[in-house]
């Protein structure tokens, strides 16, 4: 189960009403777009994880698009083209049966196809597929291949769609494994200072080996040697374009961190010392925290910050608070203008990567529980109180136990919290979030 798979991206591009939301709900199994009649409503979750059979991948919405114009419809769903483009290894173009094929589906078609990049061509609303067959074939002159025709709110033609998608996943999760390098995603806000903490990491490094454009992804990769260590730092930069709205900057932003994270097992995640910590970086560490990667915080331009003997204290608190979901982060306070404590970084990613990585004996792991349990009786309901029979490790990066028990509803969150912090008293893990699943094992077995 340790074997580590980088999800692929598969992103939905289309105009407005098609039925983005609709799809992308019902493929990630909750209502979590709002989906209104009103076109161009834009959601707040721009992402979602998805299973099919056994293979997971994630999935981005490119976005709304507000109806105000035809021009303005082509211009945004260019955007849309271009952000899938940019970060997905498979575009679904979605149309509508029921509107016919528009203009802005041929230009914008005209524009995946020169990607270069899987596109699927998904007919939305086919309810009824022998009555709509005929209309579904008209796509065929967009020139993209094969249209397949589904009912995204009826569920419909989802199977053989999938299939599809899956088939077009790369087939370098083989090659990932036998990659010893420590893959290190550097993120944060535009403007923060990511490149040039990268620059900096190189300039001092005089062996770089090379810097290459990331394979599938628009993001570079930049791999460096650091006594004797091989590094792939992942840049998240490339925010230049200018004139775009605060909320399209921001979908842009969290679209490309979730490419990075996805391919990285360490994030960093470089907060602005003089602006401090914000709800936006809660975002983007978030990120990082639902995909189980290593994180440490960074917290960049520290020597502008006029300081006393509580500073560092006072800062560190106040990340803690506006991050509490990860109370397991590194926080470093550097600076990349001056080069402050910047080689230190890679002790910590050292460090740190080692306990994503780390197996604990299952023997020690339930002498620890067992103590724990001593020390604090397990809850009880009614009555019946929680047991724990045994407890073992299952997978690394990031470190997931599973626990048996006699009836899971009484493990408390509180009570799975307090063990979590004994494991982590007795065997540090450091930077990496744990994962714990509570599994039943009756009596009588």
């Amino acid at each position: 189960m340790s074997k580590k798979n980088t999800r692929p991206v598969v992103a939905v591009v289309g105009r407005p009403n098609v039925g983005k939301s609709t799809l992308f709900n019902a493929l990630a199994g909750e209502k979590i777009a709002i989906v209104k009649d009103t076109p161009g409503i834009t959601r707040d979750r721009i992402y979602a994880d998805v299973s099919w059979l056994d293979r997971n991948f994630t999935l981005i919405d490119t976005g709304g698009i507000e109806p105000d114009s035809k021009d303005i419809i082509l211009l945004q769903m260019r955007e849309q083209a271009q952000i899938a483009i940019d970060t997905a290894d498979v575009i679904l173009f979605l149309v509508d049966v029921k509107q016919g094929l528009q203009d802005a589906d041929s230009k914008v078609a005209d524009m995946l196809r020169r990607s270069r990049k899987p596109v699927l061509l998904v007919v939305n609303k086919v309810d009824d597929f022998n009555k709509h067959m005929a209309d579904v074939y008209e796509f065929y002159n967009l020139g993209i291949g094969e249209p397949y025709p589904i009912s995204a709110a009826n569920r419909l033609g989802f199977g053989e769609l999938l299939d599809e998608v899956m088939a077009h996943f790369p087939q370098s999760v083989d090659d990932e494994e036998d990659d010893e390098r420590t893959k290190v995603a550097i993120i944060g806000k535009p403007n923060v200072g990511k490149s040039s903490i990268i620059n900096r990491l190189i300039g001092e490094n005089r062996l770089i080996v090379s810097d290459i454009a990331g394979t599938t992804r628009d993001a570079v990769d930049t791999e460096i040697v650091h006594d004797g260590r091989d590094y792939v730092f992942i840049d998240t930069a490339g925010l230049r374009r200018k004139n775009k709205i605060k909320e399209e900057l921001e979908r842009y932003m969290i679209i490309r961190t979730v490419t990075a994270v996805e391919r990285a097992d360490i994030a960093v995640l470089v907060i602005d010392a003089v602006e401090g910590v914000t709800e936006q970086d809660a975002k983007i560490a978030g990120i990082a925290h639902d995909r189980g990667k290593a994180v440490i915080i960074a917290v960049n331009k520290w020597d502008m910050v006029e300081k006393n003997n509580q500073t560092v204290k006072e800062y560190t608190q106040r990340i803690k608070e506006v991050l509490s979901f990860m109370p397991y982060a590194e926080i470093m306070f550097i600076s990349a203008a001056s080069g402050q404590r910047l080689m230190k970084l890679y002790e910590v990613i050292d460090a740190v990567n080692e306990n994503h990585s780390m197996r604990v004996a299952t023997g020690v792991l339930n002498e620890i529980i067992m103590e724990a349990v001593a020390l604090q009786q397990p809850p009880a309901d009614k009555g019946k109180r929680l047991r724990i029979y045994y407890t073992t490790q299952v997978a690394v990066k990031p470190p997931t136990f599973v626990i048996f028990v006699n009836d899971k509803e009484l493990m408390h969150f509180s009570y799975l919290r307090y063990l979590e912090n004994q494991i982590r008293d007795a065997f540090g893990f450091a930077g990496t979030p744990l994962k714990f699943f509570v599994r039943e094992r009756k009596d009588s077995n």
